[in-house]
């Protein structure tokens, strides 16, 4: 066996020599010296890739991550749940054209978004948290829930997982600093509803208009009903199945006088309330007209979640039982019984709803005529 060890002018003899030996004593101990050679540096190329390797992924920043994530998980979210992240993250500056400011803000992380997930710490967080907090707590209290199931899927993820190994976002001083959320209590009265619904039908637009309405007689999410289709809709069955986010599906009924505001409806696409200006074809935003509609009232603002806390609170003057209006809105069955033993039909929860329908439509001074259902209300 013939081994090289360098240039006769860069050893010395008795370098060559010590070097001779050491080859030998390996060859004595039955290694080739070629071989553990190539190891070495076979070991050595091993090293350097995998340091590469992990420069580059500690290179990822939380901005190229959070497009991933939710480009991956858009599919399985709502409408509404994508838009808050996709606002979170927005660089702002574009210009608005339903405002009074000329431009869009940046979004509540985007002053995160060039941070290398390695260096996103609970101290990071917490001093974002620190100082949303001043700003704009309710819209930061979301983001970091967002942020927090974000770095849960990033640990789950094979090429994040060897970065992101616990998750910074769920920080008890992050939670502390931007406080609890208040309790809301926005609900329309029982001595409101006349005003509420003057405003609401002097609007131009009558697909806002038997939105709200029906938004507030039956109680659902806005987005479940803003998403209704006419497949949904049965006027000969006189039901209504909502996509519900806890069940996946719920029939309820079609009282007769949402069926009159539906009926009434254009039928330009698939969307029950459809909308000729919107990306999607449907109805995107209906607050302003709401906000306007309250002004006019003279009502305090509701939102449109007060909506369906209206429903909820409203059905007490017609002392519906608590379950029937819960599966109307939507909860899930609270308690062994509902959840294991009562199983209405769908004619119980009419019998109820159509009450309520009624007991409302007489507070609003609204009269009603529907002679094929025997139903008249008369203010």
């Amino acid at each position: 066996m013939r081994v090289t060890i360098g240039k006769v002018s860069a050893w010395s003899i008795p370098e060559a020599q010590t070097e001779a030996r050491r080859l030998q004593i390996l060859v004595d101990q039955g290694f080739d010296p070629r071989k553990v050679k190539a190891d070495k540096e076979a070991a050595r190329e091993a090293e350097a890739v995998a340091v590469a390797v992990k420069e580059a992924r500690e290179s990822v920043t939380l901005g190229t991550a959070w497009a991933a994530y939710i480009s991956e998980r858009k599919p399985y979210w709502s409408e509404l749940h994508y838009h808050d992240h996709v606002r979170a993250m927005q660089i702002g500056g574009v210009k608005r054209t339903r405002s009074n400011k000329e431009f869009t803000e940046p979004g509540i992380l985007v002053r995160l978004s060039s941070k290398r997930l390695v260096e996103l710490t609970s101290d990071v967080i917490e001093d974002w948290s620190k100082e949303e907090a001043t700003k704009r707590p309710t819209r930061a209290r979301l983001t970091l829930r967002l942020l927090k199931a974000f770095l849960f899927w990033c640990a789950r993820h094979t090429e994040y997982k060897e970065i992101v190994k616990e998750n910074p976002a769920k920080s008890k001083k992050a939670r502390e600093y931007l406080g609890k959320p208040k309790p809301k209590n926005d609900v329309l009265q029982r001595e409101q509803l006349e005003a509420w619904f003057s405003a609401i039908k002097q609007g131009s637009n009558i697909i806002i208009s038997a939105y709200l309405q029906t938004l507030l007689l039956i109680g659902s999410r806005r987005e479940e009903l803003a998403t209704l289709r006419w497949q949904d809709v049965d006027f000969q069955w006189n039901s209504i199945t909502i996509r519900d986010k806890v069940e996946g599906l719920r029939v309820i009924p079609l009282t007769p006088y949402v069926s009159h505001l539906l009926s009434a409806l254009p039928r330009r696409n698939e969307w029950v309330f459809s909308s000729s200006t919107s990306s999607s074809g449907r109805l995107a935003d209906p607050r302003i007209a709401h906000n306007k509609a309250c002004a006019i009232a003279g009502i305090e603002l509701i939102s449109l979640h007060g909506l369906r806390r209206s429903f909820a609170s409203l059905c007490e003057w017609t002392e519906t039982p608590a379950g029937i209006a819960a599966q109307i809105q939507g909860h899930a069955p609270q308690g062994v019984r509902e959840q294991n033993y009562i199983r209405r039909p769908l004619d119980l929860l009419r019998a109820w709803h159509t009450k309520f329908e009624i007991w409302i439509l007489k507070e609003a001074k609204i009269e009603f005529h529907q002679e094929k259902r025997g139903l008249k209300v008369v203010a």
